[in-house]
C-alpha cells in the first residue's frame, strides 16, 4: 500500500494524508480520523527507506518543474544535475505540466522521501490559494531543517529565489524592436496566472505604452503547440501586425511554424521574437530573436543556494539579467525597409546591450 492509496481511500488529497501521517502540520480532526482509519485499514506502513533519509546525511534532492520536455526546464535541470554530482547527490525529477495542485502533491511526496532539498523551477502561480497551500507544506518541512530554492517568481513563499528579470528583459526587447522601426505589435502569451507570463506581458507591453502603443494580445498554451494555436488566431482575427512577441521561445517555435505553414514570410512581412534563448533558437530558419538567459547557470545557482546554511533573517534572492540578441527573424517593418531602399543604406543601430547576431556579448 503506498500513500496515494491512503489518500484515495480517505477521499483527501495526497497532501493532506502526507501531513497526518507525518505528523507535519494541523489538520481538521475529521480529516484526520478518515487518513488515520483509511491507513489502519490498508494496513499502511511508511517506507522504510524513506524513514531512513530523515538523517541529515540524506544524498536526495528532489527538482520539480513544469515540464522536462521544454528546452527551458531541461536546461535549468542539467545546471542543477551538474551541480547535484559535484556534491555527490541523487537528483528527482519530476514535471506538473503546469497543474498547480500537482505541484503541491510532489512536494509532500518529497516531504515523506525525506528529500535533503526541494527546488521548483518552474513559473509560480497568481493564485492566493495556491500560495497558501505551498506554504503549508514548505513552511514544516523548512522547519525540520529541509532546503528549499526556487527559479522564477513566487510571490508569498519566504525562500531563496533565483529571479530571472523577466520584465525588464522584456521591455529592453521592446525598445529594441521599436528601434528597428516597428510600431504595429501583437503579444502571443501563456495563462497570465503565471508569474512569468505576467512579467514577461507587463514589462513588453509597458515599454510599448511609454512609446504611445498598446499591442494585441493573443492568449494561448505556453508550449509549441500554444504558439502555432496563438499565432493562427492572430492570423485569422485582424489586420497583421508587422512584429510578433512570444513570450517564451517554444511558442515563438510553434508561431513560426503557423506563419509558414499560412505563408507570411519571416522576418520580410512579419518580424517574429521570443524569450529564453534555449539552444535551438539560433539554428531555426530564420534563427530567433531573443531574450537570453544562461539556463544551466539559473540551475547551478539554485542547487548553490539550497545547499547553504540558511540565512536566519530573510530569503536569499539572486537577480538574473536577461540579454537582447537580435537575429534575422526580426527586421524593420516592410514600409521602413522600402523607405532606406529609396533613401540609400542606412546603418541600423544596435540598442545598448543588445548583440546583432549569435549569442549575447560577453
Amino acid at each position: 500500500m503506498t500513500l496515494r492509496d491512503v489518500a484515495r481511500r480517505a477521499d483527501v488529497s495526497l497532501a493532506t494524508a502526507s501531513r497526518v501521517l507525518n505528523g507535519a502540520a494541523q489538520v481538521r480532526a475529521d480529516l484526520r480520523e478518515r487518513v488515520l482509519a483509511a491507513a489502519a485499514e490498508l494496513a499502511y506502513t511508511p517506507n522504510a527507506h524513506a524513514q531512513a533519509l530523515a538523517s541529515a546525511s540524506s544524498k536526495a534532492i528532489g527538482v520539480i518543474c513544469h515540464d522536462v520536455s521544454d528546452p527551458y526546464f531541461a536546461a535549468i535541470s542539467r545546471g542543477v544535475m551538474r551541480t547535484a554530482a559535484e556534491h555527490g547527490l541523487l537528483v528527482m525529477l519530476a514535471s506538473t505540466f503546469r497543474d498547480p495542485d500537482r505541484e503541491i502533491e510532489y512536494v509532500a511526496m518529497l516531504r515523506a522521501q525525506r528529500a535533503r532539498a526541494i527546488l521548483l523551477i518552474g513559473s509560480g502561480f497568481e493564485d492566493r490559494a495556491w500560495e497558501r497551500a505551498m506554504a503549508a507544506e514548505l513552511d514544516p518541512y523548512v522547519r525540520a531543517g529541509g532546503r528549499v530554492a526556487v527559479v522564477s517568481r513566487h510571490r508569498s513563499l519566504r525562500v531563496d529565489t533565483v529571479l530571472p528579470q523577466n520584465r525588464e528583459g522584456a521591455a529592453a526587447l521592446a525598445r529594441a524592436l521599436l528601434d528597428l522601426g516597428h510600431r504595429d505589435f501583437a503579444v502571443l502569451t501563456g495563462p497570465r496566472t503565471l508569474t512569468t507570463v505576467a512579467d514577461r506581458l507587463a514589462g513588453f507591453t509597458g515599454a510599448l505604452a511609454d512609446a504611445g502603443l498598446r499591442p494585441r494580445v493573443v492568449e494561448g498554451g505556453f508550449t509549441r503547440d500554444g504558439g502555432y494555436a496563438a499565432a493562427t488566431e492572430l492570423l485569422r482575427s485582424g489586420p497583421r501586425p508587422t512584429c510578433v512577441f512570444a513570450v517564451t521561445d517554444v511558442m515563438a517555435i510553434g508561431a513560426l511554424a503557423a506563419f509558414r505553414d499560412h505563408g507570411v514570410d519571416v522576418p520580410g512581412e512579419v518580424s517574429l521574437a521570443g524569450f529564453d534563448d534555449i539552444p535551438i533558437v539560433a539554428d531555426l530558419i530564420p534563427p530567433l530573436t531573443t531574450v537570453a538567459l544562461p539556463l544551466d547557470e539559473m540551475g547551478e545557482r539554485a542547487l548553490r543556494l539550497a545547499l547553504r546554511e540558511p540565512r536566519a533573517s530573510r530569503s536569499r534572492i539572486e537577480r538574473i539579467a536577461g540579454k537582447v540578441v537580435l537575429r534575422a527573424s526580426t527586421a524593420p517593418p516592410p514600409s521602413a525597409a522600402r523607405s532606406r531602399d529609396v533613401s540609400g543604406p542606412r546603418r541600423a543601430a544596435v540598442p545598448n546591450g543588445a548583440a546583432p547576431s549569435g549569442r549575447p556579448p560577453a
